[in-house]
């Protein structure tokens, strides 16, 4: 009798992990056939409407019941809701991007936490982690330790800030090269704390880059003024103010999208 109860319990194991086996497999398509998804529901049917409109959504779902494990249609159905500053309902989505594709996807996560969302502790911790797994990458043509002190000068811990930045911008100055918004943002880290001649320094850099940049001749003049240089001052708010006109701004490719930290509304200036 013990041995058939131990036949039948060892029988009804091996059928439950036979169905185990079964869903695993059922539900896991290869590669080739994702791309076919992606395909046949992102670039010939999403991409033919406007990333706002129900239809573009309804192709995205569409190609989430055939697979609901492709990052990238999760990201996809995400990005339109952050450019339509619905951040919470997009953030469900591309929570389930990182969920199946962390690599390609955290970092971008924590991109827009720090820059759509605002959430600015929770990019940090994104951000970390990717440095930890990755190294120092880039991600929307700024680093990792960018976006961190960036977030760091967003939550008034200039110090913080000061440091990534000045680390970061002396890695780049070792291929030559640093972006003007690193320049401009480790001026302002610097401005914050009432380093006026140190702040002066960077954006004369960032200006040497992109001479019009109208944010980074409003915060100049503003730092001038505090070393009382007024007229230097005066006449390069009125340069900044021009330059502003004619649109010479933050210009990167998100800013039509949000205004970006330290960005000058000018409408309340003119």
């Amino acid at each position: 009798m013990k041995k058939i109860v131990f036949l039948l319990i060892v029988i009804s194991v091996t059928n439950c992990n036979s169905q185990d086996n079964k869903k695993i497999v059922n539900t896991s398509i290869d590669k080739e056939q994702q791309e076919k998804i992606i395909e046949k529901y992102v670039y010939n049917c999403a991409d033919t409407y406007s990333m706002f409109s129900l239809e573009y959504q309804a192709c995205l779902d569409a190609g989430l019941k055939k697979d609901s494990t492709i990052a990238y249609l999760w990201q996809q159905k995400a990005m339109p809701y952050f450019k339509a500053r619905k951040y919470e309902v997009g953030m469900e989505f591309i929570d389930k991007a990182v969920k199946y594709d962390p690599k390609a996807y955290l970092d971008y996560r924590a991109f827009i936490k720090c820059i759509f969302a605002k959430t600015y502790r929770s990019a940090i911790k994104d951000f970390e982690i990717c440095l930890k797994n990755y190294g120092n990458r880039y991600v929307m043509d700024h680093t990792y330790k960018f976006h961190i002190a960036l977030s760091y000068l967003q939550l008034n811990e200039f110090e913080k800030a000061e440091k990534i930045f000045a680390e970061d911008i002396e890695n780049q100055a070792e291929n030559n090269w640093a972006h003007h918004l690193d320049l401009f943002y480790y001026g302002i880290s610097k401005y914050e704390q009432q380093k006026w001649e140190g702040a002066i320094t960077e954006f004369d850099k960032a200006l040497e880059i992109y001479p019009k940049f109208s944010d980074v001749q409003y915060y100049k003049s503003i730092a001038l003024s505090r070393l009382g240089k007024f007229e230097k001052a005066k006449n390069l708010y009125e340069k900044a103010r021009e330059n502003a006109k004619a649109g010479y701004t933050i210009n990167e490719d998100n800013a039509i999208y949000e205004t970006y930290p330290c960005q000058i509304t000018w409408q309340w200036h003119f």
